[in-house]
């Protein structure tokens, strides 16, 4: 039987990393935390549960997550995030997993946001490749949009169960990441050459609201589907207001 290795990144995840790591013990042969810069109990609770922590200096998602795969024994990965969780359906499938060759196999994620699972919003279904052999597989990109690089024979299959993502704890914390994220998106535009046309500062925010909000059916999620769809909307202009500041000042 293959084995699976779990690989976790993280920077002060006390409130998460014990959920995460007791939910892929049942389907994993190691737990390997690659930790940048922890100053709370992430290290010591991950290491009480088994996991093996490596301490590095942060490489960026992509290369980070990639460090993290050369130091397992495994061939295989599960990568995860800290604020996820296997749910049981989702760890009994992977105990019956007989991993293939060329092939690759997608999680599906559900978000819980300040309490409430999303299930629309084009926040569900939310498929992402999490299972793969790392001799095969590597994360590429930088900034914020890291993916996954996957030879032209790949075949990808999607598992049934849920990964629960505990994103969100509250609207502040919410703010933050967005913020965070729209600045992370806008240097990444801007090591691109992308500029910031009109149609996108003023016409894509639009857009991103009604798609959230309409096509993606965020309205059936209540208040939630509402607030997500408003700050998507934020989220694109303020990434192209960044963008423009910044080639403003690289112009100057």
């Amino acid at each position: 039987m293959k084995q699976l290795a779990a690989v976790i990144i993280t920077k002060n995840e006390e409130t998460n990393i014990e959920r995460c790591i007791t939910s892929i013990l049942p389907v994993t042969s190691e737990v390997l935390v690659i930790d940048s810069g922890s100053t709370d109990q992430t290290i010591p609770l991950a290491k009480s549960l088994g996991a093996q922590v490596i301490e590095t200096d942060w490489k960026g998602y992509a290369a980070t997550k990639n460090f993290g795969h050369t130091q397992t024994t495994a061939d295989w990965i599960l990568s995860i995030d800290a604020d996820e969780v296997l749910t049981p359906a989702l760890q009994q499938e992977l105990k019956e997993l007989t991993l293939e060759d060329d092939t690759v196999y997608t999680l599906n994620r559900i978000t819980n946001y300040c309490g409430q699972w999303i299930k629309h919003s084009g926040w569900f279904p939310d498929r992402k490749i999490r299972v793969f052999n790392k001799s095969q597989i590597y994360w590429q990109g930088d900034f914020v949009h890291e993916t996954l690089f996957l030879p032209e024979q790949t075949k990808v299959k999607n598992l049934k169960g849920l990964l629960e993502h505990y994103s969100y704890k509250s609207l502040d914390d919410h703010w933050q990441r967005l913020n965070k994220y729209a600045e992370l998106s806008a240097q990444e535009l801007f090591h691109k050459g992308k500029k910031p046309s009109w149609a996108k500062l003023y016409l894509a925010p639009g857009f991103r609201f009604f798609r959230t909000l309409v096509l993606k059916l965020g309205f059936l999620d209540g208040k939630a589907g509402w607030i997500i769809s408003k700050r998507n909307a934020y989220l694109v202009h303020t990434k192209y207001r960044l963008l423009r500041s910044y080639l403003k000042t690289k112009n100057e």
